[in-house]
């Protein structure tokens, strides 16, 4: 490891992966799902990227990731918000009510990214 690499924080890792992602085309995520996720503090503090079109963020820098809850968009409009240990957690009309959800149903202590791996989150 470098001294470079010692020396980048979490945060900026982060700060970095969002700018990178509000950059992205259209044809590869929706740009208003990406602003919607970084209008809310929280969520902008949590490492952000995009598979298949989808938003995931991670409680951490690496893999296997920490996640909190996914905003899917609904085939005829609306977006799902959905949790990997319970399920769904509602339909809303808005993206923005999808991010809101979001939060409201981030994990008890969830604070900004850590650097490394589900592992590394505290509990």
């Amino acid at each position: 490891m470098t001294d470079d690499e010692n020396t980048t924080s979490a945060a900026d890792i982060v700060a970095a992966r969002w700018q990178s992602i509000l950059s992205y085309d259209d044809d590869l995520i929706d740009s208003a799902t990406v602003r919607a996720a970084y209008a809310q503090p929280r969520l902008r503090e949590l490492f952000p990227f995009v598979s298949h079109g989808t938003l995931f963020l991670s409680r951490c820098t690496g893999l296997p990731g920490s996640f909190v809850p996914v905003v899917y968009s609904l085939v005829g409009g609306g977006f799902q918000v959905h949790d990997r240990s319970v399920g769904s957690l509602g339909e809303v009309d808005t993206v923005e009510e999808a991010y809101a959800l979001v939060v409201a149903n981030l994990p008890e202590g969830c604070g900004p990214a850590v650097i490394g791996t589900a592992d590394d989150v505290p509990s």
